[in-house]
């Protein structure tokens, strides 16, 4: 009896163990489904700048800017467009410094850039 209790136990322990390695088959460190902006991965972070009072106002933050200055561009534009037809259903968007004009000049603050606008119906 004794070595029936302990089969019992090791094989869904095996199983287990084998399954979790298993599930970490193909992964590494870089994450190929994400979106390349300029061949360059950026994380657009974007939130409503005062969630009571407006929620329609927001911005976007983006980190490693000096990776790309058009990466980075293109990256807001995109999280911004993300965010109004996410929140709101419409990709118009009214903003305060606009990403795609590239005559407006980046204020990068340690890596980081920040761009506003605000959802329009």
């Amino acid at each position: 009896m004794s070595i029936l209790k302990t089969y019992r136990m090791a094989v869904p322990a095996a199983c287990l163990a084998a399954l979790a390695l298993v599930s970490a088959c193909g992964t590494s460190v870089t994450n190929k489904s994400r979106t390349l902006y300029d061949g360059v991965p950026f994380k657009a972070k974007a939130k409503p700048i005062d969630k009571k009072t407006d929620p329609a106002v927001f911005q976007i933050d983006i980190k490693g800017v000096e990776r790309s200055l058009t990466g980075a561009r293109e990256a807001a534009a995109h999280g911004g467009t993300t965010y109004c037809v996410t929140t709101y259903g419409s990709s118009k968007i009214e903003w305060a410094n606009d990403p795609r004009n590239e005559d407006i000049p980046l204020t990068i603050t340690d890596g980081r850039a920040v761009f506003q606008g605000t959802c329009t119906p």
